[in-house]
């Protein structure tokens, strides 16, 4: 029996884990749920799988789930704060993570799941592209277990050889091939963006996600700090890391070969098939997915990305080439940015430009501890307000 601490419960990826774990109840169980303010949301989920511990964010929010918690009899312990959520992800009756926290804010709990030597599943991008190297080292330190959830790294985790272990050269492996949908604005007239409202960049075409995300994804921000991500994951250079935009999302990623092989791993745009994979590995269990039907789809287009349609995904390369903090740099602006943006604070095309200026004005560092990160994590998000403002 796996017990499984769910960071980020209520989201999209919460959600659909518990659905995955709810058709296993033989080999799953869930110890801890977290969110950060749906404290209605988060009951329901208690109500239904009964985990030992719920995390939420505010003393506020934890008095109002304990209340209809003990209305219902449900005897989940409840607490809050970022030192809960690290304790839930660390405790020793606890042995996998899904970390789901979007944003900068779940960073800490990660770590501390890494570095306990917890199976992590992997779907927040940027706990990864924040720290790089010392999670990394936190992981190999641990012999913790890292499984990417992303669809498109879980699609190269799945392409590549046994054994992998972050070499390329020595698998024979030339390039990782990122797939993107292109997002809402694919074909949309380049000199109207600025126009965009943040109605218009949440309505993803193929995947249904939370506001912060399906914004990245409109800029291609969210396939830019992808590719960062799979510099750590695949121990893949920049030149060796390609994006193609692929407008159907049934491919959701590849890896070419030196011998001229690509291989790819498809299926529909449904977030169960890789928290399936993650949570069974090596094993393959049900996911509720049905298998993608290729006669039905017909037709499946590929093209290069255009950096003057999506200058973010520029903006990432340039952090990871520049490496240090510069991708925590990175993140930093274009979280602010893109909440200035859903905020009507900002237009769309701000965004990228808000990100070019704090990242031109705040040089990289050498990335030498956890508090250094986050004190550029810090300094670069007032970078992004004093721009904005």
């Amino acid at each position: 029996m796996q017990r499984i601490t769910i960071l980020g419960a209520t989201g999209s990826i919460g959600v659909s884990t518990l659905d995955v774990v709810a058709r296993h109840p033989d080999r799953y169980q869930v110890y801890a749920l977290t969110a950060h303010s749906r404290v209605d949301d988060l009951a329901a989920q208690c109500l239904q799988f009964h985990p030992e511990v719920a995390v939420v964010g505010s003393a506020q929010a934890a008095s109002s789930l304990t209340r209809i918690l003990a209305e219902k009899g449900c005897k989940t312990e409840v607490a809050y704060g970022e030192s809960a959520l690290c304790e839930v992800a660390s405790a020793s009756r606890c042995d996998s993570v899904m970390a789901a926290i979007v944003g900068a804010a779940g960073l800490p709990p990660t770590l501390a799941a890494a570095r306990a030597g917890k199976k992590v599943l992997l779907a927040n991008k940027e706990a990864l592209v924040m720290s790089g190297s010392l999670f990394m080292d936190a992981i190999n330190a641990s012999g913790s277990a890292l499984l990417p959830i992303d669809s498109e790294h879980n699609a190269i985790f799945q392409c590549l050889p046994n054994g992998y272990g972050r070499a390329p050269d020595k698998h024979g492996v030339s390039k990782v091939l990122l797939t993107a949908s292109g997002g809402p604005f694919l074909k949309r007239d380049v000199e109207t963006l600025d126009s965009v409202t943040p109605e218009e960049a949440v309505a993803h075409p193929n995947w249904v996600m939370g506001r912060k995300i399906s914004v990245d994804s409109a800029t291609m921000m969210n396939k830019g700090l992808e590719v960062i991500e799979a510099h750590w994951l695949f121990g893949a250079s920049a030149e060796q890391i390609d994006v193609v935009i692929h407008p159907q999302s049934v491919i959701h990623s590849m890896v070419s070969y030196v011998d001229g092989s690509v291989l790819a791993q498809l299926g529909n745009p449904d977030m169960r098939t890789p928290i399936a994979y993650g949570l069974a590995y090596p094993d393959r269990i049900a996911s509720g997915v049905s298998a993608v039907d290729l006669v039905k789809i017909a037709h499946l287009a590929f093209f290069e990305p255009d950096f003057n349609r999506f200058p973010c995904l520029k903006l990432a390369y340039d952090a990871l080439l520049a490496g240090g903090t510069a991708p925590a740099i990175l993140n930093a602006a274009n979280e602010v940015a893109v909440q200035a943006f859903l905020d009507r604070r900002i237009g769309f095309r701000a965004i990228d430009r808000v990100i070019s200026s704090v990242m031109d004005s705040l040089p990289s560092t050498a990335m030498s501890s956890l508090g250094d990160l986050l004190e550029q994590d810090k300094q670069a998000r007032e970078k992004a307000l004093s721009f904005i403002h």
